[in-house]
Order: structure tokens, then sequence, then C-alpha cells
């Protein structure tokens, strides 16, 4: 039976083990060694005056979901800081870039007592909300036990977590029971987070679909868009390892002239690997880290970059949301839904389901089982301007249908707000 109390023991046992991680981590690249220190809780700066918002996504997916949020906050209560934490070092670079004025990024501390203790001492946050899915036990009890207001937002839980928490009853039940606010991401979440002793938890809409559009560098679209001219274009976007392949055979199925593949990986440090299995395919490429040109006879364009998704989709004809053919459980098709582009998602959308389900239902997507259904759709997309068009102005539809879930949200959260600043 495993307390809170237990896991606060046996992590606090485990702290050689975490140490020796977190050096393998930063080895491997996924440690920011720059700003180790957060990882245990140390402050990389000072704590600003005034209140304070903490705010925790776990990575990309949930901080981009955050950021409509956090820039209304600011707008609406200036006066409020806001903190963001995530745990990887790709979200700190695209918070670096995106968080508004008065918001800024600081790395979770990992699950030790000690160092969520250190954390707390330091930000002495004034409310904490929680963004989907990544729930921390220490993190969460240390910051109730300090009886700071905690929202868990945009709440989500896959069929495969839920049935990893139904294991740890005692561990769940009072994690969930610590919240002041519990709004599920879809209803379907809101009855598993229910399931698993969650009181009072409310579905008010997906947060996702609150998301602007993600940000487009007008002279570099021009540039590029010049650079390929008329060519018949798509898109692999957020591409883990193994989907590169399935991108360039559905590229080699194809009888167009002229069609260009352009790549866009989840994690651009695989670009040297992408580079590898593009030319082991007899492919021509051009790499945007290395400024390569692109030019009539480059088959495949690497965006081996990072912060310019936007970018891509605003130049793809089709995007193919990637993450959905390996057990990733894929990544947010609304991103690709502000964007002329029709839309393609693989099997896995365990991540984004109710997003994925709602462009599915509105024939704003089409929903790929397979490799090979990916190839054949793609050639009928190429072939169908009309499809194409129909499919991109129904995406657009959809996230026009949900301006209001951000509205619900802040007032969700207004009584909270209003004890900080009016």
């Amino acid at each position: 039976m495993l307390t809170p109390a237990l896991y606060r023991g046996l992590t606090t046992a485990a702290t050689p083990a975490i140490l020796l991680a977190l050096h393998l981590r930063r080895r491997r690249g996924k440690e920011d060694a720059a700003r180790a220190g957060e990882r245990r809780g140390i402050a990389g700066i000072a704590r600003p005056p005034g209140p304070l918002v903490w705010m925790h996504a776990a990575s990309v997916g949930e901080a981009t979901s955050a950021l409509a949020l956090i820039e209304r906050l600011r707008v609406d209560r200036p006066n409020v800081g806001v903190l963001v934490t995530t745990g990887t070092t790709t979200s700190a670079e695209l918070m670096a870039r995106r968080l508004p004025y008065g918001a800024f990024h600081q790395y979770v501390p990992v699950d030790r007592a000690a160092w969520v203790e250190r954390f707390l001492d330091h930000w002495d946050p004034d409310l904490a909300i929680w963004i989907e899915s990544e729930l921390w036990p220490n993190l969460i009890h240390e910051t109730h036990a300090r009886r700071v207001p905690m929202a868990f937002i945009n709440a989500r839980l896959s069929e495969r977590s839920f049935a990893g928490w139904r294991r740890f009853p005692d561990l769940i039940r009072p994690m969930l029971a610590a919240f002041d606010i519990r709004l599920a991401q879809s209803p379907a979440d809101a009855e598993r987070l229910k399931a698993l002793g969650a009181p009072d938890v409310t579905y008010v809409g997906n947060l996702k679909f609150a998301a602007r559009p993600l940000p487009v560098d007008a002279a570099a679209r021009a540039t590029l868009d010049a650079a390929i001219g008329d060519r018949p274009r798509w898109l692999a976007a957020n591409t883990h390892d193994g989907e590169e392949a399935i991108a360039l055979d559905a590229h080699k199925a194809q009888s167009v002239p002229g069609l260009l593949t352009m790549i866009v990986p989840r994690h651009p440090n695989r670009g040297d690997a992408i580079e590898a299995l593009v030319r082991s395919r007899g492919m021509t490429l051009a790499r945007r880290s290395r400024d390569e040109p692109l030019i009539a006879s480059t088959q495949v364009y690497l965006a081996d970059t990072l912060g310019e998704m936007g970018l891509f989709y605003s130049l793809a004809q089709q995007s193919f949301i990637a993450g959905s053919f390996v057990t990733v459980g894929g990544h947010n098709p609304l991103e690709a839904a502000h964007f002329d582009t029709a839309i393609l998602i693989g099997p896995d959308r365990r991540n984004n389901a109710a997003a994925a389900q709602a462009l599915l239902d509105a024939d704003a997507a089409i929903g790929v089982a397979d490799p090979q259904a990916l190839a054949r759709e793609l050639a009928d997309l190429l072939g169908n301007l009309g499809r194409r068009n129909t499919l991109a102005r129904n995406a657009r539809a959809v996230v026009a249908q949900h301006e209001g879930v951000l509205d619900a949200v802040l007032a969700r959260l207004a009584p909270h707000l209003d004890r900080l600043t009016p």
C-alpha cells in the first residue's frame, strides 16, 4: 500500500539514484547543465515582489496549452506575476521565446521532499495551477500543506494512466482531493478522475482550443515560399524515431512531380540521424539548422530547429500530426487547425483524444490507421484541391466554435485571483 508518507520516504532514500539519473540525463543533453540547480529546488532568479501565480506544465504540449491563459492573466491582472515550471529543455526554450512580460520560467524540482520544500520556500506562490496530467505527490502535498490554493485545469487522464493510478488508490485519492478546482479536458477524463476519487470534477471545455495560432516569422515564410514556388508540399509535424521513415515511404509512394516533404522532428537534436536516413534512401535533403538552400531538386526539407512549427504549418498544404504512429500518444492537431492545411492523424491519439475526435467528427481531419493509409490519403489530397480546402475550412471552424473556453476557465479561477488583485 503506497501512501503519501511512504512515497516521501522512498523518494528521500532514492536520492543517490536520482542524482545519478540527473547526471546521465545531462550527459545525454536531456537536462540543462547551466540550470541544473533548479532541478534540486535551487532558484535561478529572485522572486519578484507582489502576488505570484505558479503554473506547472510537464512539457511543450502542456506549456503551449497554457500560453493563452498566461497572456490573458498578464493583461487582466498586470500586478500578478506568473511562474511557469516545466521539466524539459525544449519546453524551456519555447517558454523563453513566447512568455509575455511578467511571466518567467524555471525547471520544476525533481519530486524529492527536501528539494520541493526549497523550491516552495523561495517562490512562496499565492496560487498554484497544474496543467493537464503531470502529478507529483510531494510537490502537491507540500503545496497543499502550505495552504496554497490549487487548481488542476485541462486535466487529462488517459486509459493507460487511469489503469496505472488504480493500483495506488491511497496515493492518488489524497492528491486529487488536495485541489480546490478540478477542470477536466473532456467528459471522459472527468469520469476517470471521479472514478479515482476526485470530488467535484467539472468539464468546461478543452483549453487547447483557446490557444492562439503559433507564431510565424513573415520574412522567413516569404523566403521559403519563394524557394518552394508552386511545388506541391506536405508536412510531417513533430516526428519521432520511426515516423521519418514512414514519411519518406509516403513520399516515394506518390507519383506527383516535384513533391516536397517537410519534416519537423519533435527533438531537433536527432537531425544527424534523420539526415542519414534520408540519404540512405537515395533522396536529396536540405537542413534548416545549417541554413542549406531549398532548391528545385530538394526532395526533403528537414526543419531541425525549435520554435518554427507555425512557419511550416503555414507553408504546408497537407500536414500529418506525428507521435501517432509510435507509442507517444499523438501531438496536438489543433495547432495545425489554425492554418490553411489539411490534417491527417495516425491511430494513437490518446494524448489529444478529445481534440482529435472533434476534428474527425467535423470532417476537419482524416484518420489514417497505418502508414499505407497515410500514403493513400496523401495521394488523394495531392490530387483533390477541393477536398483539401474543405478539410482546412472545417478545421478553422472547429477552433472558432470553442472560443469561450478560456473565459470559462478564468471564471472558475476568478475567486482565487480576486484575493490577489481585484
